[in-house]
């Protein structure tokens, strides 16, 4: 857990997610402190990737260690569009501990309510309170959610819009076998 912690830490895919949240914050003047330019995106991109670090630390490792918990989602990959999609939504209720048993997902939940809280400590003007702590929290699970969808269907969205982003082991269909 902590290696996946680590890995996903300075994960290409974590930095660019960073940037862009920065990105966002410098348009909607977010935290007015940081000012604005070169200097204000910079400081907004620091305090984005402490934003994703310390979310992973929790979500990936503090909570699921603690929880005895697996963080990780895992595809259903086949099956009724249904039955996929809602496998992914049912993810941010229920989780699997470390013996592939169903258990709630503390790590989402008590992973979010921490990093949100700890970010109100160093985000000079966020906004404070419990209705916009809620309101944070039901943004990430719905954005959490998304992302489970997304690593749902990602092969087959790829594989339909002939992405080069796919997973090169995975076959075609109807791809015709090798030695034939």
């Amino acid at each position: 857990k902590f290696f996946l912690f680590l890995h996903d830490s300075v994960d290409p895919e974590t930095i660019l997610s960073a940037g862009f949240d920065a990105g966002i914050s410098q348009g909607e003047n977010d935290d007015p402190s940081f000012g604005q330019g070169g200097k204000g995106y910079a400081k907004r991109l620091g305090v984005s990737y402490v934003d994703e670090v310390q979310f992973r630390f929790f979500k990936e490792f503090a909570y699921p260690t603690i929880f005895s918990e697996d963080p990780r989602y895992y595809r259903m990959g086949q099956g009724p569009v249904r039955r996929r999609f809602l496998h992914a939504v049912a993810h941010s209720v229920v989780a699997y501990n470390d013996h592939s048993r169903p258990m709630f997902n503390f790590s989402e939940w008590v992973g979010e309510i921490s990093a949100i809280s700890l970010g109100n400590l160093y985000h000079p003007g966020a906004r404070r309170g419990f209705a916009p702590a809620a309101q944070n929290l039901a943004f990430d699970v719905g954005l959490d959610i998304g992302y489970d969808e997304l690593r749902e269907f990602w092969p087959e969205i790829a594989r339909k819009f002939r992405l080069p982003f796919r997973d090169q082991n995975e076959p075609l269909p109807n791809a015709i076998p090798a030695g034939r």
